[in-house]
């Protein structure tokens, strides 16, 4: 298993740090372009709770690495752009903003979270340009691979605008990391393994997986959902089998970016046990191992 915290400090000779920025992008799915309301289990800040707020980028920067410093004297960092869809905008003020963040020397990488319907061709033409600069990577939130989950969680778009996305990101020579969440409403253990493998198999297919457990949210249209009628959530062990059972699928040269997500504590209504980060990894690590000694 290649993750990604050994292969940048393999590559930089310290922990890279990710700071959170904000680009000041909304998202098609919520301004009516799309659709409206975003996805049902969006919530109300993009999935970027923990970014900076909206202003001059180097200030962003600047309060973000002085966050960091409290803890650590790394000098390379991840400029990570998560919330709503950073590529979903005026084109040249996008790409002022990101030429600013990679001309930084304490910038080693520029991290885009957007959806694979805002990737049009003077979108990739920028990213092009900027990654030869700094690497550039794109994060797209697939979530499932099934349709027909998609349009019941509003995702707003088909399987195949993310494999066009894929196919000329990777033509451009763009890293692409895909987001996955385990346990949306309705999914089996086999539905969101058969997503593991449909990414496994694709090609060209992603560099990089991002795998979450769904965090049911105040704010959003599956938190309303679930305070309504609760639904049923996946367990701790549960959860944690599907992730390392996927790791166990995944090729070996795909990166391993993330095997739980960090949900805002205040903002959560479900499950409680996702609170307990170290309680989750250990847990992953634990029943990787059994896999792995149950196969050799």
């Amino acid at each position: 298993m290649r993750k990604l915290s050994d292969i940048l400090k393999q590559q930089y000779g310290e922990k890279v740090y990710k700071i959170s920025l904000t680009s000041g992008c909304t998202c098609p799915n919520r301004d009516g372009k799309v659709g409206f309301g975003g996805c049902s289990f969006c919530s109300e800040g993009g999935s970027g709770e923990f970014a900076s707020v909206a202003g001059d980028i180097n200030v962003q920067i600047e309060e973000a690495k002085a966050r960091i410093r409290k803890k650590t004297s790394a000098d390379h960092f991840i400029a990570y752009f998560q919330s709503f869809s950073n590529t979903y905008g005026d084109v040249d003020t996008l790409r002022k903003l990101y030429e600013k963040v990679v001309r930084r020397e304490d910038i080693a990488i520029l991290s885009i979270g957007t959806r694979p319907d805002c990737l049009g061709g003077d979108v990739l033409e920028m990213l092009r340009d900027l990654n030869e600069v700094k690497p550039v990577w794109i994060e797209l939130g697939l979530q499932t691979m099934h349709d027909e989950t998609a349009e019941r969680m509003n995702r707003g778009y088909p399987l195949t605008v993310f494999e066009d996305a894929v196919n000329r990101l990777k033509s451009a020579g763009i890293q692409v990391i895909v987001h996955v969440i385990f346990g949306l409403p309705g999914e089996t253990r086999e539905d969101m393994l058969q997503t593991i493998r449909y990414l496994a198999d694709l090609s060209p297919g992603p560099d990089g997986i991002k795998l979450q457990m769904l965090n049911v949210l105040k704010g959003t249209e599956l938190g309303r959902q679930y305070e309504e009628k609760p639904f049923p959530l996946l367990s701790l062990e549960e959860y944690t089998d599907i992730v390392a059972e996927s790791i166990r699928i995944l090729p070996e040269e795909m990166v391993i970016h993330r095997m739980t997500g960090d949900g805002p504590g205040d903002l959560l209504i479900a499950p409680d046990w996702v609170r307990n980060k170290k309680n989750v990894l250990n847990t992953i690590n634990r029943k990787i191992k059994e896999k792995q000694d149950a196969f050799c």
